[in-house]
């Protein structure tokens, strides 16, 4: 359906984000620029030639492509190490693998940005039986809200830091909350205090949905050790699948012992015909990562001119690619992705439902039609099904099809008669 077919007020919408957009532009054009250059600057360093997408089989040894991918990945993040591998499933199991690498029993691990992500919970032993969580190895957990304002509370922090707290874990992104996201200036501010306290303890940042966003990153500003997902933002939604992590070239060692074992690292791993993907995808990554942030400020100031809550708000500064939306009803908020499913290149004629997911505690309703299942990156709409019923748009590698999937989701919901003010 084109935006002349739509109603009226859902064409108002459209001109308010348009402009909106238009006054963001040539903020985000700097943005990209500048990571661009990064990107090809760190292609550059390392040397990358055609021979390094000639992948392995079986045990991966010797495997040249795979390391100059983890050097290129580190210079990108400001980092000593990395460690990109297919065999992570997810971003979860990177943070798993930082977690069990570094924490033993009897550590403690405090997280100072709220409760984690839903899928952390089971790893750290907060739901669920604990059978192989972190509680069930002996490492006790604690957590520091953030203040109202979005900002660390850096004196609490320190005041729930015991003599056996070996990690202290920021979220980057807002997951399925509703915060703002951890800018990096403000990641700053926190890993300065909390440094000069505490020299040695370690910072761990769950970095998904925030690489490339800004211009610096969280190994720029002294994060020990950060891990994120290649069906996000680094994978410029050409990888088919994977995860990485990167930091300290120490806590890195540790993280890939808990992947493969002791004594193996990330000295193994095959890459099979996927090398060339993962390069061109992290080449990619900056053009993809800006397309999305277009796509979430239209949505924001989109949703927002038909009378809907949404966060951040059209106008905020960007740190990650998750915009909200709350729409304060189950039936509002399975129709809203339903909408967005139509506007898919794949499954488009399939009407999502909610339905239990592994790692979530609520049912969970996910609208993306992706190429890569469940790459956030290519374009998605999801969320827990719980009250005050917020979808979370995340990712878009276009701009235009991010635009056609919200102005489908916005009929979808006026021609059912729930569109606020419809």
């Amino acid at each position: 359906m084109g935006i002349e077919e739509a109603p009226e007020l859902i064409r108002r919408a459209v001109q308010e984000a348009e402009r909106c957009l238009q006054d963001w532009a040539p903020e985000l054009t700097r943005t990209a620029q500048a990571n661009h250059q990064k990107v090809l600057v760190a292609f550059q360093a390392e040397r990358v030639s055609a021979y390094h997408f000639h992948g392995t089989t079986g045990y991966g040894l010797s495997d040249v492509g795979r390391d100059v991918l983890d050097q290129v990945t580190a210079r990108i993040l400001g980092t000593e190490a990395a460690l990109v591998r297919s065999q992570f499933v997810s971003g979860t199991h990177a943070l798993a693998a930082v977690l069990f690498g570094i924490l033993r029993p009897g550590d403690h691990l405090l997280s100072g940005t709220g409760f984690p992500y839903d899928t952390l919970e089971e790893v750290i032993g907060m739901r669920g039986q604990g059978l192989g969580s972190l509680r069930d190895f002996g490492v006790a957990f604690d957590t520091v809200p953030l203040q109202s304002d979005g900002a660390l509370d850096c004196a609490q922090i320190v005041r729930k830091i015991r003599p056996n707290t070996r990690l202290v874990m920021l979220q980057r992104s807002c997951g399925y909350t509703w915060r703002p996201s951890l800018t990096i200036a403000r990641l700053q501010e926190g890993v300065r205090y909390l440094k000069e306290r505490f020299p040695e303890l370690n910072i761990l940042v769950d970095n998904c949905y925030g690489e490339l966003v800004e211009t610096r990153e969280p190994g720029d500003i002294g994060v020990d050790i950060m891990a994120g997902s290649l069906i996000k933002n680094l994978g410029g939604s050409l990888a088919p699948t994977g995860a990485y992590v990167a930091g300290r070239q120490d806590l890195v060692q540790l993280a890939a012992a808990r992947l493969t074992a002791p004594g193996i690292g990330g000295a193994v791993g095959a890459t099979l015909d996927h090398l060339r993907l993962y390069f061109q995808g992290l080449y990619m990554s900056p053009l993809t990562v800006a397309q999305a942030l277009q796509g979430a400020l239209f949505a924001a100031a989109f949703w927002q001119a038909l009378g809907y809550e949404v966060h951040p708000q059209p106008r905020e500064a960007r740190t990650d690619l998750i915009q909200a939306i709350k729409l304060g009803s189950r039936e509002q908020m399975i129709v809203f992705c339903q909408g967005i499913q139509q506007g898919s290149p794949i499954d488009a004629y399939v009407k999502p439902e909610p339905a239990p997911m592994p790692g979530y505690e609520d049912d969970v309703i996910m609208a993306g039609g992706t190429f890569i299942q469940g790459s956030t990156s290519e374009f998605s709409a999801d969320g827990p099904l719980r009250e005050p019923y917020i979808v979370y748009q995340q990712g878009g590698i276009s701009y235009a099809y991010t635009r056609i999937g919200h102005i489908l989701a916005a009929m979808n919901l006026y021609e059912k008669g729930l569109l606020l003010g419809g």
